[in-house]
């Protein structure tokens, strides 16, 4: 059966051009002129791999590369990028392409990328996580989905393996995913959050220590490396680990031996390393925080989890489950949930992710625990005050309500959806935002990242989405 090669381009001569040399490969090329064009056929036909360039005349392909993955056949995807674009390029990377190739495309350079993604994506249709253990994770975003095919990659070799995410957007579960899924499952899970370890203490509590090593010390104690012998170990916020206890820390990873604090003989532990970190890593190494050839080290694979603003239908799903397992937990009767409740969920930004969702479920009980059905009003108060600060256009009366009149949104009574106004209020500062971040930093992409705490790919996304810079 023919294999599908969707080349989505404006430029119809380099699309004949690439649907030859498909053809001369043996597959099936289709071609597409827009990116409305190229998402209509990727979703109703069979497609194994699909060439999007990044500039169409209806919008720019890095940002609907998603959407051309989410399609039936999960496609991989290369990028069509300029040759003088590298931050493009790395953007496609990082957003999940297969790869990217720069313009004008030759032979040459076009025919090994799409025989490796075909080879891959036949592959992966073997390999699927259909039997994944999820180990808690609730959702089927395309976001979530895509993470848990790198948590069935991941668990199915040793190599260590880099969880990196906002605050709250569920690293542990991810990391206990790739424990569960891995022929370690049966061993310890051991959990190490470098954030709570007072910096005296760190080294003691991973290496262990011999009885009298220090005052205090009046048992011997095994550490957590030990604890972790033939399992897997966790280190959370690995961001936050001393660069002392980094050095030390990296000849464990070189020989798997070490010795605990007092001791004189060296112990051995077999694990498999697991980290996470809400930082940016890359940035940290360039100011000096963090080893790079421990970087290197751990960031064998990379499962890098997305907000939850950004987990579409998601949020739907997490309610219900959320709702479900308190009501049962506090046996309590279960919660009808309002249309308008899960709409105040979609609209709200999240800056604290799923647990920040979590507890504001918890509070929503607690407040309406005599009411069958949960309302907007049951929210947490600063979710409602923060959704009610972006319903209302901002009043330049000195406390009076003005009297009807046309609005700085259209004619009174012509007002657009809020959704509408929000979003385009949150671009345009965004977009002010970026163009201020930039003249601050010089154009610096590692200044502009740390002033701004936005990881390297989000701003780049920011960056395009924006065309700023």
């Amino acid at each position: 059966m023919m294999r599908g090669v969707l080349i989505v381009d404006d430029d119809s001569m380099l699309c004949e051009a690439l649907a030859l040399a498909v053809t001369q490969m043996g597959f099936d090329p289709d071609m597409a002129g827009s990116l409305k064009e190229g998402l209509d056929k990727a979703r109703s036909g069979d497609y194994s791999v699909v060439v999007l360039d990044v500039r169409l005349p209806d919008g720019c392909g890095l940002e609907a590369l998603s959407r051309f993955q989410a399609c039936p056949s999960a496609p991989e995807v290369i990028i069509l990028t300029g040759a003088s674009d590298p931050e493009g390029a790395e953007l496609a990377i990082r957003s999940g392409a297969w790869g990217y190739i720069a313009k004008p495309p030759t032979l040459s350079t076009i025919r090994l990328p799409i025989q490796r993604a075909m080879e891959h994506h036949q592959g992966r249709q073997k390999v699927l996580p259909l039997g994944l253990k999820r180990s808690g994770i609730i959702g089927e975003s395309r976001a979530i989905q895509a993470c848990l095919d790198l948590v069935a990659q991941a668990a199915s070799t040793q190599a260590a393996a880099l969880i990196t995410g906002e605050t709250g957007t569920g690293k542990e579960l991810f990391a206990r995913a790739i424990h569960d899924n891995s022929a370690r499952a049966d061993n310890p899970f051991v959990i190490v959050d470098c954030a709570a370890l007072p910096d005296k203490l760190v080294e003691s509590e991973l290496f262990g220590y011999e009885r009298g090593a220090f005052t205090g010390a009046d048992r011997r104690f095994e550490g957590l490396i030990r604890q972790a012998h033939r399992g897997t170990l966790f280190l959370d916020e690995i961001g936050e680990l001393p660069l002392a206890v980094q050095k030390a820390f990296l000849r464990v990873l070189q020989d798997g031996r070490f010795r605990p604090v007092g001791g004189v003989k060296e112990v051995e532990s077999d694990f498999r390393l697991v980290v996470a970190t809400n930082r940016d890593l890359d940035a940290l190494v360039a100011s000096g925080g963090f080893r790079q050839d421990l970087l290197f080290r751990v960031r064998t694979m990379n499962v890098a989890l997305p907000p939850l603003k950004e987990r579409a239908g998601d949020i739907d799903l997490l309610c219900r489950h959320f709702v479900a397992r308190q009501c049962r937990l506090r046996g309590i009767p279960s919660k009808r949930i309002s249309p308008d409740y899960l709409e105040a969920l979609e609209l709200y930004n999240w800056p604290g992710n799923v647990r920040e969702m979590i507890h504001a479920v918890e509070h929503s009980l607690a407040a309406g625990m005599n009411d069958p059905v949960l309302v907007p009003s049951h929210l947490p108060t600063n979710i409602r005050v923060s959704l009610a600060r972006g319903a209302l256009p901002q009043q330049r009366a000195e406390g009076r309500t003005a009297a009807p009149r046309a609005t700085a949104f259209g004619a009174a009574g012509c007002l657009p959806p809020l959704r509408q106004v929000r979003l385009k209020a949150i671009a345009e500062t965004e977009a002010n935002y970026l163009r201020e971040l930039l003249a601050a930093t010089g154009g610096n992409m590692t200044r502009a990242c740390a002033v701004s705490g936005l990881s390297r790919p989000r701003l780049y996304a920011l960056l395009k989405k924006h065309q700023a810079g």
